[in-house]
């Protein structure tokens, strides 16, 4: 028997099956989809089964395989399949599209291994010779567990092991193991709500269609996740499995504990906020079918469940569906909808703000479009304010307007709570010396380093790089420096000075960095132990908290002033999901939004929560500079040290794609926004084009040139969600 093996190393020029043989040992347990360990040069590593058959392909002597790693199939033919298809459709090597599927403890390259964890359980034996003498210690013994099924060995805190031991093997004892879960959910309070006539239509909608893909645009507070709810019941009645992809990890948490509160322990949760034998035991559940339903961030829609019902994507706006590194870099909502064509089910993408990309297919009728205008039980979206800080800025010291300290008082004095949104973690932007003009730049990479207060150093958010802060400076020697720009740190200090009597919760990627720390605080400022809640963007989608009636925004143009064609579509985005977070339960809301453009359609427009209007104008544009969704968009990065040679061999690229594609539209080498990082230097090729033709197979020429060159790297990346 011989079976071909993709093995696991990252390499372009391995990506293909090897060929082994199988020791007659084996023979019953090889099959494809299962994982195996084979010599490999002078090396032993992990490969995937991709074949078996009879008879080999060559006539040079083959190998064996050393063992097995798995007897469960890991990657299952569907799994498989779409494998192969990713690594055509982005070009990245084949083994790198199955590691994606895969939790790291399943991953040749981790370096450790994940053990299965047991508890020890202890029962009676029913049959146990009731003439053994006894001492009282084991009488005692006897007496705990006697009338319980199976009693947890932690439960027996003040009996030793020996004292156990001894009755086991008198056969009085029965031990029994029992495969322990290191992740267990918090429960939740949520009960179950009656649907609304608008809500009930949009469930209809969807099982009275044949499967189809569903844009589900509703209003922020319409109840979007009670009709994913009623959904998933109607098909787990029918016997079949959903998947619920939710785009930030701190998402995850709350719609795991909603969702298990109502379907119990069917559930299993997949993000990258878990432990490696988190993801590893809730993997192993899921290849085993003991889970209906599975909830996660992107990686969570390869999860190998079978008959797939229906796959959920909330949020659906989200960048963070798009992976844009490494490789692959898979859209989540693409292979959503491959995944439902395998299992003939329908999915359903919901957001208050579509992307435009899925608005423009819906209004063409390639989704079919849902709606959900109005907020459940008639709660009114909250009044929006946007404050002119030109203007403001004469009149106030700090980074708050008159009209926003007077909110916030006004909401503490009525211990209601307030969330405030700055999308910009650390102290202040930059350090720079006030005399000679210098400024703290990583060594690196090409920007500014991020002050951090609480740590006195400055980092780079980049590659990692960080130094201490000192009080001259290194090139004029002068105490002059100074903190430009702003940090969630630096609110976070000027609100314990405008609110000393208030508990402000601060939360950004350092205060959260630590497992469990996004559930934690939510959970905190759930049950009002914190007034005010100030954080990047994680606080501006998905959570739900009865008591605020006041979101402000510190600075609504640092989304708008990323040079990326999305930029208007990231703040309209971002701004009409953090004002939804107000006004939520019977008390009204109000929203502060501070900006120095007030009259840039993506912030006016947010005033009135005119999406449509919105899209209309952003559309205008998109068609003028011929963007997504009037052309597609390929991105070709090529980067590495030697800045010189790499821009010689972006031209070359250039001029070859020109003679391949006259009708496309051909921008650049222009050096990336951020030119270098982590001492790598990086140029772009955008192309625009409305037809791909035969571009997959031209590109892979270049990608297959340059693969054994260590001078150079070349990235494709295809409809990328950020260019810089």
């Amino acid at each position: 028997m011989i079976a071909g093996v993709l093995v696991e190393i990252s390499n372009k020029n391995v990506d293909k099956i090897f060929e082994y043989n199988v020791p007659s040992n084996l023979f019953d347990d090889i099959k494809v989809g299962i994982r195996v360990l084979v010599p490999f040069g002078k090396m032993k590593v992990e490969g995937f089964v991709l074949q078996v058959k009879s008879d080999k392909s060559t006539d040079r002597e083959l190998r064996d395989i050393i063992s097995i790693i798995d007897k469960e199939i890991v990657l299952n033919k569907e799994l498989l399949d779409l494998g192969k298809f990713m690594s055509s459709e982005t070009l990245a090597t084949l083994i790198s599209c199955y590691q994606v599927m895969l939790p790291k403890g399943f991953k040749a390259k981790n370096g450790t291994s994940i053990n299965i964890r047991y508890d020890t359980y202890y029962k009676l034996n029913e049959k146990y010779d009731t003439n053994y003498k006894f001492n009282d210690k084991q009488i005692s013994i006897i007496n705990l567990v006697k009338d319980k099924k199976l009693v947890e060995r932690k439960e027996l805190l003040n009996i030793s092991s020996s004292s156990l031991n001894t009755l086991v093997k008198r056969d009085i004892l029965v031990k029994e193991l029992k495969e322990h879960r290191r992740l267990i959910y918090n429960k939740s309070d949520y009960s179950v709500h009656e649907l609304t006539s608008e809500q009930r239509s949009v469930v209809e909608a969807v099982i009275n269609s044949s499967p189809d893909v569903f844009l589900l645009y509703g209003v922020t507070g319409s109840g979007k996740t009670e009709v994913y709810m009623e959904l998933i019941d109607y098909y787990l009645k029918l016997g079949k499995t959903s998947i619920v992809l939710v785009p930030e990890i701190s998402l995850t948490p709350q719609m795991v504990s909603r969702f298990q509160a109502r379907f119990g322990d069917k559930i299993a949760a997949i993000h990258s906020g878990l432990s490696d034998g988190e993801k590893y035991d809730e993997y192993r559940r899921i290849v085993r079918g003991e889970v209906s339903i599975v909830i996660g961030a992107r990686s969570a829609i390869f999860v190998p469940l079978k008959n797939i019902g229906i796959i959920i994507i909330d949020e659906e706006h989200s960048d963070s569906y798009k992976q844009s590194d490494p490789n692959p870099r898979y859209n989540a909502k693409e292979i959503a909808i491959i995944r439902a064509k395998a299992h003939n089910c329908s999915v359903v993408m919901g957001s208050a703000t579509p992307s435009l990309e899925a608005m423009a297919r819906a209004r063409k009728g390639v989704f079919k479009l849902l709606e959900l205008p109005h907020r459940v039980n008639g709660r009114n979206l909250p009044k929006i304010n946007i404050i002119d800080m030109n203007q403001e800025i004469r009149k106030v010291k700090g980074h708050f307007s008159n009209q926003l300290i007077m909110a916030i008082k006004a909401r503490l004095l009525k211990h209601e709570q307030v969330i405030l949104l700055l999308n910009r973690r650390g102290y202040s932007s930059f350090v720079t010396c006030k005399n000679c003009g210098f400024t703290f730049k990583c060594p690196n990479c090409d920007i500014t380093l991020t002050y951090h207060k609480s740590s006195n150093t400055l980092r780079c958010h980049y590659c990692g790089y960080g130094e201490k802060v000192y009080d001259k400076c290194p090139s004029c020697g002068e105490k002059a420096l100074s903190n430009l720009g702003i940090g969630t740190q630096k609110v976070e200090e000027e609100l314990n000075g405008l609110f000393p009597d208030s508990r402000v919760l601060r939360m950004d990627y350092d205060t959260t960095s630590r497992k469990g720390m996004h559930e934690t605080m939510i959970e905190k400022f759930r049950h009002q132990e914190y007034d005010i809640l100030l954080g990047t963007q994680m606080v501006a989608k998905g959570l739900d908290f009865p008591n605020v009636t006041l979101v402000g925004v510190i600075n609504a143009d640092t989304s708008l002033n990323i040079p990326d064609f999305r930029s208007s579509e990231n703040t309209y985005d971002l701004l009409s999901q953090v004002a939804g977070r107000s006004g939520r339960s019977e008390k009204n809301g109000e929203v502060i939004i501070q900006t120095f453009n007030k009259d840039h359609y993506a912030i006016s427009l947010t005033k009135y929560n005119d999406y449509l209007r919105f899209y209309m104008e952003e559309m205008k544009n998109r068609r003028s500079l011929k963007y997504p969704p009037y052309y597609f968009l390929c991105n070709i990065r090529i980067s590495g040290k030697d800045a010189e040679y790499i821009l010689g061999e972006a031209l070359k690229i250039k001029r070859s794609l020109e003679r391949n594609f006259p009708d496309f539209i051909i921008l650049g080498p222009s050096a990336c926004s951020i030119f270098k990082i982590n001492n790598v230097y990086r140029y772009n090729i955008i192309l625009k084009y409305k037809k791909k033709n035969n571009l997959n197979e031209v590109l892979k020429l270049v990608v297959d040139h340059y693969k054994t060159n260590l001078k150079l790297h070349v990235d494709i990346d295809f409809n990328p969600s950020q260019m810089f």
